[in-house]
Protein backbone atom coordinates (compact mmCIF):
# COMPACT_ATOMS: atom_id res chain seq x y z
CA UNK A 1 0.00 0.00 0.00
CA UNK A 2 2.84 2.37 0.84
CA UNK A 3 4.36 1.64 -2.56
CA UNK A 4 1.09 2.54 -4.30
CA UNK A 5 0.73 5.78 -2.34
CA UNK A 6 4.35 6.67 -3.08
CA UNK A 7 3.87 5.92 -6.80
CA UNK A 8 0.77 8.11 -6.92
CA UNK A 9 2.60 11.01 -5.26
CA UNK A 10 5.64 10.71 -7.52
CA UNK A 11 3.99 9.79 -10.82
CA UNK A 12 0.67 11.62 -10.57
CA UNK A 13 1.31 13.40 -13.88
CA UNK A 14 1.54 10.16 -15.89
CA UNK A 15 -1.23 8.50 -13.85
CA UNK A 16 -3.61 11.42 -14.42
CA UNK A 17 -4.69 10.29 -17.94
CA UNK A 18 -5.47 6.83 -16.55
CA UNK A 19 -7.49 8.43 -13.77
CA UNK A 20 -9.44 10.47 -16.35
CA UNK A 21 -10.09 7.28 -18.34
CA UNK A 22 -11.40 5.54 -15.22
CA UNK A 23 -13.75 8.45 -14.45
CA UNK A 24 -15.05 8.46 -18.04
CA UNK A 25 -15.58 4.71 -17.86
CA UNK A 26 -17.68 5.06 -14.70
CA UNK A 27 -19.69 7.95 -16.18
CA UNK A 28 -20.49 5.99 -19.34
CA UNK A 29 -21.32 2.88 -17.31
CA UNK A 30 -23.87 4.68 -15.12
CA UNK A 31 -25.32 6.63 -18.05
CA UNK A 32 -25.84 3.60 -20.32
CA UNK A 33 -27.03 1.35 -17.51
CA UNK A 34 -29.69 3.87 -16.51
CA UNK A 35 -30.69 4.43 -20.15
CA UNK A 36 -31.08 0.72 -20.90
CA UNK A 37 -33.04 0.12 -17.71
CA UNK A 38 -35.39 3.01 -18.51
CA UNK A 39 -36.02 1.57 -21.99
CA UNK A 40 -36.38 -2.06 -20.94
CA UNK A 41 -39.72 -3.46 -22.13
CA UNK A 42 -41.50 -6.81 -22.43
CA UNK A 43 -41.10 -7.11 -26.19
CA UNK A 44 -42.67 -10.58 -26.42
CA UNK A 45 -45.95 -9.42 -24.91
CA UNK A 46 -45.88 -6.23 -26.96
CA UNK A 47 -45.34 -8.06 -30.27
CA UNK A 48 -48.30 -10.35 -29.54
CA UNK A 49 -50.60 -7.42 -28.74
CA UNK A 50 -49.36 -5.45 -31.72
CA UNK A 51 -49.94 -8.40 -34.03
CA UNK A 52 -53.51 -8.72 -32.74
CA UNK A 53 -54.23 -5.08 -33.52
CA UNK A 54 -52.69 -5.35 -36.99
CA UNK A 55 -54.72 -8.47 -37.78
CA UNK A 56 -57.82 -6.44 -36.95
CA UNK A 57 -56.47 -3.70 -39.26
CA UNK A 58 -56.72 -1.37 -36.27
CA UNK A 59 -53.82 1.01 -36.83
CA UNK A 60 -55.13 3.53 -34.30
CA UNK A 61 -55.19 0.80 -31.65
CA UNK A 62 -51.67 -0.24 -32.60
CA UNK A 63 -50.57 3.41 -32.38
CA UNK A 64 -52.08 3.73 -28.89
CA UNK A 65 -50.46 0.46 -27.81
CA UNK A 66 -47.05 1.70 -28.98
CA UNK A 67 -47.49 5.03 -27.21
CA UNK A 68 -48.35 3.23 -23.98
CA UNK A 69 -45.23 1.07 -24.31
CA UNK A 70 -42.94 4.09 -24.55
CA UNK A 71 -39.17 4.00 -24.68
CA UNK A 72 -37.05 3.50 -27.77
CA UNK A 73 -39.04 0.43 -28.79
CA UNK A 74 -42.38 2.20 -28.48
CA UNK A 75 -41.12 5.23 -30.40
CA UNK A 76 -39.89 3.03 -33.24
CA UNK A 77 -43.19 1.13 -33.34
CA UNK A 78 -45.08 4.42 -33.53
CA UNK A 79 -42.86 5.52 -36.40
CA UNK A 80 -43.48 2.25 -38.23
CA UNK A 81 -47.24 2.63 -37.89
CA UNK A 82 -47.03 6.24 -39.06
CA UNK A 83 -45.19 5.08 -42.18
CA UNK A 84 -47.90 2.47 -42.80
CA UNK A 85 -50.63 5.10 -42.48
CA UNK A 86 -48.96 7.66 -44.75
CA UNK A 87 -47.47 5.33 -47.35
CA UNK A 88 -48.51 5.30 -50.99
CA UNK A 89 -47.58 3.24 -54.03
CA UNK A 90 -44.20 5.00 -54.24
CA UNK A 91 -43.28 4.42 -50.59
CA UNK A 92 -40.66 1.81 -49.76
CA UNK A 93 -41.66 0.77 -46.24
CA UNK A 94 -38.53 -1.33 -45.60
CA UNK A 95 -36.18 1.53 -46.48
CA UNK A 96 -38.14 4.08 -44.44
CA UNK A 97 -38.29 1.79 -41.41
CA UNK A 98 -34.58 0.96 -41.69
CA UNK A 99 -33.79 4.69 -41.47
CA UNK A 100 -35.84 4.98 -38.28
CA UNK A 101 -34.17 1.85 -36.91
CA UNK A 102 -30.71 3.28 -37.58
CA UNK A 103 -31.61 6.45 -35.68
CA UNK A 104 -32.87 4.37 -32.73
CA UNK A 105 -29.69 2.26 -32.72
CA UNK A 106 -27.62 5.45 -32.62
CA UNK A 107 -29.33 6.38 -29.36
CA UNK A 108 -28.55 2.94 -27.96
CA UNK A 109 -24.89 3.04 -29.04
CA UNK A 110 -24.25 6.57 -27.77
CA UNK A 111 -21.00 6.90 -25.77
CA UNK A 112 -20.03 3.25 -26.37
CA UNK A 113 -17.18 4.37 -28.61
CA UNK A 114 -15.63 6.00 -25.51
CA UNK A 115 -15.44 2.61 -23.81
CA UNK A 116 -13.92 1.04 -26.92
CA UNK A 117 -11.29 3.77 -27.14
CA UNK A 118 -10.40 3.53 -23.46
CA UNK A 119 -10.14 -0.25 -23.73
CA UNK A 120 -7.54 0.16 -26.47
CA UNK A 121 -5.64 3.17 -25.12
CA UNK A 122 -5.48 2.58 -21.34
CA UNK A 123 -2.85 -0.24 -21.48
CA UNK A 124 -0.54 2.01 -23.52
CA UNK A 125 -1.02 4.85 -21.05
CA UNK A 126 0.00 2.47 -18.28
CA UNK A 127 3.00 1.32 -20.29
CA UNK A 128 3.98 4.94 -20.89
CA UNK A 129 3.86 5.59 -17.14
CA UNK A 130 6.01 2.52 -16.52
CA UNK A 131 8.64 3.65 -19.01
CA UNK A 132 8.77 7.13 -17.51
CA UNK A 133 9.23 5.78 -13.96
CA UNK A 134 11.96 3.36 -15.08
CA UNK A 135 13.82 6.20 -16.75
CA UNK A 136 13.68 8.22 -13.52
CA UNK A 137 14.84 5.13 -11.61
CA UNK A 138 17.88 4.77 -13.86
CA UNK A 139 18.63 8.44 -13.39
CA UNK A 140 18.51 8.10 -9.61
CA UNK A 141 20.76 5.05 -9.75
CA UNK A 142 23.30 6.95 -11.83
CA UNK A 143 23.42 9.72 -9.21
CA UNK A 144 23.25 7.58 -6.05
CA UNK A 145 25.10 4.48 -7.18
CA UNK A 146 23.93 0.91 -7.62
CA UNK A 147 21.49 0.05 -4.81
CA UNK A 148 19.38 -3.07 -5.11
CA UNK A 149 16.70 -1.72 -2.78
CA UNK A 150 16.32 1.41 -4.86
CA UNK A 151 16.11 -0.68 -8.04
CA UNK A 152 13.39 -2.90 -6.58
CA UNK A 153 11.40 0.08 -5.31
CA UNK A 154 11.72 1.92 -8.62
CA UNK A 155 10.65 -1.05 -10.71
CA UNK A 156 7.76 -1.83 -8.36
CA UNK A 157 6.59 1.77 -8.56
CA UNK A 158 6.90 1.68 -12.35
CA UNK A 159 4.75 -1.43 -12.69
CA UNK A 160 1.89 0.18 -10.77
CA UNK A 161 1.11 2.39 -13.76
CA UNK A 162 0.86 -0.67 -16.00
CA UNK A 163 -1.42 -2.39 -13.49
CA UNK A 164 -3.71 0.63 -13.31
CA UNK A 165 -3.82 0.92 -17.09
CA UNK A 166 -4.65 -2.76 -17.54
CA UNK A 167 -7.31 -2.61 -14.82
CA UNK A 168 -9.12 0.32 -16.45
CA UNK A 169 -8.84 -1.32 -19.89
CA UNK A 170 -10.26 -4.63 -18.67
CA UNK A 171 -13.27 -2.93 -17.08
CA UNK A 172 -13.86 -0.79 -20.18
CA UNK A 173 -13.73 -3.79 -22.54
CA UNK A 174 -16.10 -5.82 -20.34
CA UNK A 175 -18.60 -2.95 -20.23
CA UNK A 176 -18.25 -2.34 -23.97
CA UNK A 177 -18.99 -5.99 -24.82
CA UNK A 178 -21.86 -6.14 -22.33
CA UNK A 179 -23.53 -3.02 -23.69
CA UNK A 180 -22.97 -4.13 -27.29
CA UNK A 181 -24.81 -7.38 -26.52
CA UNK A 182 -27.71 -5.33 -25.11
CA UNK A 183 -27.79 -3.21 -28.28
CA UNK A 184 -27.77 -6.40 -30.37
CA UNK A 185 -30.87 -7.63 -28.52
CA UNK A 186 -32.62 -4.35 -29.23
CA UNK A 187 -31.71 -4.67 -32.91
CA UNK A 188 -33.19 -8.18 -32.91
CA UNK A 189 -36.41 -6.79 -31.42
CA UNK A 190 -36.50 -4.09 -34.08
CA UNK A 191 -36.18 -6.73 -36.80
CA UNK A 192 -39.14 -8.61 -35.33
CA UNK A 193 -41.24 -5.47 -35.56
CA UNK A 194 -40.07 -4.89 -39.12
CA UNK A 195 -41.11 -8.41 -40.16
CA UNK A 196 -44.49 -7.91 -38.50
CA UNK A 197 -45.07 -4.61 -40.30
CA UNK A 198 -43.91 -6.05 -43.63
CA UNK A 199 -46.32 -8.94 -43.21
CA UNK A 200 -49.17 -6.53 -42.54
CA UNK A 201 -48.13 -4.35 -45.46
CA UNK A 202 -48.06 -7.35 -47.79
CA UNK A 203 -51.55 -8.43 -46.73
CA UNK A 204 -52.90 -4.93 -47.32
CA UNK A 205 -51.22 -4.64 -50.71
CA UNK A 206 -52.51 -7.96 -52.05
CA UNK A 207 -56.20 -6.93 -52.54
CA UNK A 208 -55.14 -3.67 -54.19
CA UNK A 209 -52.95 -5.56 -56.64
CA UNK A 210 -55.77 -7.95 -57.47
CA UNK A 211 -58.15 -5.04 -58.07
CA UNK A 212 -55.60 -3.30 -60.28
CA UNK A 213 -55.08 -6.44 -62.35
CA UNK A 214 -58.86 -6.83 -62.73
CA UNK A 215 -59.14 -3.27 -64.01
CA UNK A 216 -56.24 -3.77 -66.38
CA UNK A 217 -57.54 -7.07 -67.78
CA UNK A 218 -61.37 -6.88 -67.63
CA UNK A 219 -63.31 -10.07 -68.09
CA UNK A 220 -64.83 -10.51 -71.55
Amino acid sequence: MELIISAIKQDWAVLLPILICSILTLMVMFNRWAFYNDNKRDIVSFIRKLRTELVKNNLSGAQLLSAQLGGVTGELAEEGIRILEEQNENTDFAASFDISTSLAVRKLEQYLSILGTIGGVAPFLGLFGTVVRILYTFQDLALQGNQSAAVATGIGSALIATAFGLGVAIVAVILFNTFQSIVARYESDFQLMKLLFLSYNKEQSAPAMVQQQTQTFPQL
